[in-house]
């Protein structure tokens, strides 16, 4: 965690930078992040979620040693020097078991944590602002510090038999729902800084009463509502007057930072603002599987035009149909009937994310690929229907196959990011 240290002491410093955490577990997304850390000699955060990754492999099937291990691999393949790949874990405690009693699913998240920790994970979000089946709700916020106390003590236990470097922690209360909001976004509100100043005096007297005055010392991040969010078809944008109060609070604090969640979707220019406002911590999730899937559903288009449909894939109706086949990721989010077949693909909260690991997509999806690789099409098409890769290709920055055409498509949007969280990163390097 040196690295990610050293950019909250720049910024601290009045520094305008900061850093961008992506969280997914696509290995196409990983790769373009890892990607554009080694052209830039930058290290690269990436997090997963307790509901991807967790002792009972989450939607991924993946446990945490599975998913430091996934990762690891994509490093080293691309030659991504071990040393500056930065784990986190996300949204760690209750989330996952939301409808059991409090005590059961408490017992989960210390297993969670634990594991996580073990596995080499060292920056954690320790959020456990939900109510299980027996809490009032919203949860009093000295029982939600309390409960993240008791967490990080188990965090801190096992870094401790485990070795390596101690971890750092990122507390909050005020999360937005991961994958975008459900709800109407007409009332959306910056966090107050009184609200953020009880955040931090009610999770200060919880790890003092709990015997964890050293591992206060390693919070790096609060995580409040800078005033931005996503739903399925809109986008609320960063506006920094609305923030300020919010933003010259964390200025006292020597510490922490501001983490903001839900970032996904905000303009470049909107992304700087956030970094200058001591929001430094960026979290990009959705959005880069977003931008995967528009490049996905291009290629499929492509394969269409120049094979046909009888040679294609059908990459498209292999998606749907296994998402109505198997609709527990999106049930609850897409409610209106008439919409569904636009929801399904061009939601911004992206559940199609979830799909990709089935095995009938993931067959789709290779196959596809492999018959754009052997049967190029001509770059007329690729003009058509991926222009930036087009002209990226004129311009030899990339070659004319299906890999790069994927990693260009991800990595355009991640370019936005360390444009916001690099002062020397220019505006020209955004098409680049």
């Amino acid at each position: 965690m040196k690295a990610l240290l050293n950019i909250i002491r720049q910024h601290k410093a009045g520094a305008p930078v900061g850093i961008y955490s992506v969280c997914s577990a696509h290995p196409v997304v990983l790769e373009a992040a890892l990607r554009e850390g080694l052209a830039h000699g930058t290290p690269v955060l990436i997090e997963a979620t307790s509901n991807q990754v967790n002792q009972f492999g989450g939607y991924t099937g993946m446990k945490p040693a599975d998913f430091h291990r996934f990762v690891m691999a994509i490093a080293d393949r691309v030659g991504f020097p071990r040393d500056l790949v930065l784990l986190g874990g996300d949204h760690l405690g209750p989330n996952c078991w939301q409808s059991a009693p409090s005590d059961e699913a408490m017992n989960k998240s210390d297993v969670l944590i634990e594991q996580y920790v073990a596995a080499g994970f060292r920056k954690i979000h320790l959020d456990c602002s939900m109510s299980c089946k027996d809490d009032p709700a919203p949860l009093p916020e000295h029982v939600v510090a309390a409960r993240a106390a008791r967490l990080c003590a188990v965090a801190e236990r096992t870094w401790r038999r485990c070795g390596g470097e101690a971890p750092v922690y990122v507390i909050g209360t005020e999360v937005p729902v991961p994958g975008g909001a459900q709800e109407d976004l007409h009332d959306l509100q910056a966090t107050s800084p009184e609200a953020a100043a009880g955040t931090i005096a009610a999770h200060r007297a919880a790890f003092a009463a709990a015997g964890l005055e050293a591992a206060w010392e390693r919070i790096v991040g609060l995580v409040v509502q800078p005033g931005v969010e996503f739903d399925h078809h809109k986008v609320i944008d960063y506006r920094a007057p609305l923030a300020q109060a919010l933003s010259a609070y964390i200025e006292s604090d020597a510490l922490m930072v501001y983490e903001a969640h839900s970032t996904d979707y905000q303009t470049p220019a909107n992304l700087k603002s956030l970094v200058r406002d001591h929001f430094a911590i960026l979290k990009v999730g959705p959005a880069a599987t977003f931008a995967l899937r528009e490049t996905l559903w291009a290629l499929a288009d492509i394969e269409h035009e120049w094979l046909g449909a009888r040679r294609s894939a059908g990459l498209k109706s292999v998606v749907l149909d296994t998402m109505r086949a198997r609709p527990a990721y999106w049930r609850g989010y897409y409610a209106d009937p008439a919409r569904e077949q636009v929801d399904l693909q061009f939601s911004l909260s992206d559940r199609i994310r979830y799909y990709w690991p089935a095995p009938e997509v993931r067959q789709a999806c290779e196959a596809m690929l492999a018959n754009l690789d052997r049967d190029p099409p001509p770059l007329t098409l690729v003009s058509q229907y991926l222009p930036d890769q087009y002209a990226a290709i004129r311009a030899g920055r990339i070659a004319a196959n299906t890999g790069h055409l994927l990693q260009a498509g991800v990595s355009a949007l991640l370019r936005q990011y360390r444009y916001a969280c690099s002062p020397t990163a220019g505006h020209l390097e955004l098409a680049q």
